[in-house]
């Protein structure tokens, strides 16, 4: 019996079928910070112990995306080891503060699952939920993904394709126990511009830019421990259409929320991520801005520290994203994506309110 894991294919997955993933991680000091060398991430609430405890909280948190990742890249083994492409996020909530010294473990259930018509492959949705060293739900989230199938021939699962929300609702919007912005200091970021200063459909271009480089982008993931083979295996990839590695789309996540901060700097964390789409592949070398929208603005029931911004991210690569002017275009009477849009990502931000600043 072959001692090598293979990991799932499509016919491999049932409905309520409960995978326990492996490989529990303890988030270090060194993680972090190379983290931070990684994204250039400036938000104070992840690098400043001193503001993490002016605002309530005990140390500086690990950044919610980087928490996200470290859980994330524990379900690939499982989940998408055998994927096509990963297909979209919904109903992700950051439920509680990581810290260094935490140790991380996932876990995830089957949802879903949708055979598709070429017979070649499959959709599988799964909820996966990551926990700390107490037991304690740290994060939850919703994700399809599609895999190939192993043998053609296999029979065909009955398609259940799960009811997800739209967004995560302001009254389940998850607040880090003990955080109180009432103290907050505009001097953590040097940006004036808080909760009160957004207004639904305004659009802020991001400036600045970033280029991710094979080291860069690889490193990443290694630190995330996805071991997907699309994001490592430049001889197996030579040979698909894209002819190269794929960069792996989290990771296109948080140089997006990283470059977002020029004009989001005072945006303290992430709540949740209501939903997500990569439209368009990315690879080392390529240059990426961003662009946000504000969709709603939301006053937290009982809070008057903090407000809520639900936000839509769109990352573009080699292109300013002054010159999109749209996320989607019309080609031959059919919407889609622009060539240079990677990311379309809606997700809530808390951020303090003007007049406990």
């Amino acid at each position: 019996m072959s001692k090598l894991y293979p990991g799932n294919f499509f016919e491999d997955f049932r409905l309520d079928q409960v995978l326990a993933h492996g490989t529990p991680r303890t988030i270090t000091e060194g993680d972090t910070a190379f983290y931070l060398a990684l994204t250039g991430s400036r938000y104070p609430l992840h690098c400043s112990a001193p503001t993490a405890r002016r605002l309530g909280l005990r140390q500086q948190t690990v950044d919610d995306l980087l928490a996200f990742h470290i859980g994330f890249g524990k379900t690939v083994a499982d989940v998408s080891f055998n994927a096509v492409a990963n297909l979209g996020y919904a109903d992700m909530r950051f439920l509680q503060p990581v810290y260094v010294g935490d140790t991380l473990r996932s876990e995830s259930r089957v949802i879903g699952l949708k055979e598709n018509s070429s017979g070649k492959n499959g959709n599988v949705f799964v909820r996966s939920s990551t926990y700390n060293q107490h037991g304690d739900e740290v994060l939850t989230w919703a994700r399809w993904v599609m895999v190939n199938k192993r043998d053609t021939d296999a029979p065909t699962p009955e398609t259940v394709i799960p009811d997800l929300p739209g967004f995560v609702a302001v009254e389940d919007l998850p607040i880090p126990e003990g955080l109180d912005a009432s103290r907050y200091d505009l001097s953590a970021t040097g940006s004036p511009h808080l909760w009160e200063d957004y207004q639904p459909g305004e659009r802020i271009d991001h400036i600045n830019g970033m280029t991710v480089d094979e080291s860069d982008h690889t490193l990443a993931t290694k630190l995330y421990q996805n071991n997907a083979r699309v994001h490592f295996e430049a001889h197996m990839m030579a040979s698909s259409r894209f002819g190269r590695r794929l960069m792996y789309g989290g990771h296109v996540i948080s140089i997006c929320r990283a470059l977002s901060y020029n004009g989001l700097a005072n945006a303290l964390s992430i709540a949740a991520i209501n939903g997500g789409a990569h439209c368009n592949p990315s690879f080392a070398g390529d240059t990426f801005y961003a662009f946000s929208e504000i969709l709603e603005r939301w006053e937290l029931p009982g809070r008057s520290d903090l407000g809520a911004l639900r936000l839509r991210t769109v990352g573009v690569k080699n292109l300013a994203s002054e010159q999109i002017e749209n996320a989607r275009i019309e080609v031959d009477g059919k919407q889609r994506y622009h060539d240079n849009v990677v990311l379309d990502l809606d997700y809530t931000v808390l951020m303090p309110r003007r007049h406990a600043a």
